[in-house]
């Protein structure tokens, strides 16, 4: 089985498993070993999917003021996590290739493996909930000829996607391509360095 196609597996048991309760505060019961790929992956898109209803909520034209504050708050917290757990796969993949030496004419790609995965777990979600929309019974029957064509160009992305990483991670096996990992350094999250942090001290 290709590393994507087992991805994909992962992602779509965690947005059905969210989708049980589909409520943000379901308690994540993830079912792999917690020292395992499986385990990032299926958190790294149990994140994703609860974010995704976050920013659903926070959308409401009539949501409370203060609810919007704390939800706005638990999203930056989340991007935090997401932003963590990518770097945590990248440190997989790093440790999974350590013993290759790059050929002299090896070339960096433009983003890690990890970064393109997360790339392929939002993915997984727009395709859940574009079939949702094409699955509506009270929608019109425009809207789901609308979506059904939006899905059918998230399933052709998904599989360009999915064999994008698949032969990146075969160039970095073969000594083609090599990685190089730079951590994201949010500063907004940083007192020391967001200004409206550490100017309020």
């Amino acid at each position: 089985m290709a590393f994507t196609e087992h991805c994909n597996t992962i992602f779509n048991q965690a947005i059905r498993d969210y989708h049980l309760t589909d409520n943000v505060n379901t308690p994540i019961h993830n079912p792999y070993d917690r020292d395992s790929i499986d385990f990032s992956l299926y958190m790294k898109c149990w994140i994703d999917t609860v974010q995704w209803h976050l920013e659903d909520i926070i959308r409401d034209p009539h949501i409370d003021p203060q609810e919007a504050l704390s939800l706005k708050r638990r999203i930056d917290g989340s991007n935090q996590d997401r932003t963590d757990l990518v770097e945590q796969i990248d440190s997989y993949f790093r440790q999974q290739y350590s013993d290759v030496k790059p050929l002299d004419t090896a070339r960096l790609n433009t983003e890690s493996p990890a970064w393109a995965i997360d790339r392929l777990s939002i993915l997984a979600l727009k395709i859940y909930h574009m079939q949702e929309q094409v699955n509506r019974t009270d929608a019109t029957s425009d809207h789901k000829e609308k979506c059904a064509s939006k899905l059918a160009v998230l399933l052709e992305q998904q599989k360009d996607l999915s064999l994008a990483i698949d032969q990146l991670l075969e160039d970095i096996q073969a000594g083609e391509k090599y990685m190089k990992v730079y951590r994201q350094m949010k500063m907004y999250n940083d007192p020391s360095t967001n200004p409206v942090l550490y100017g309020n001290k």
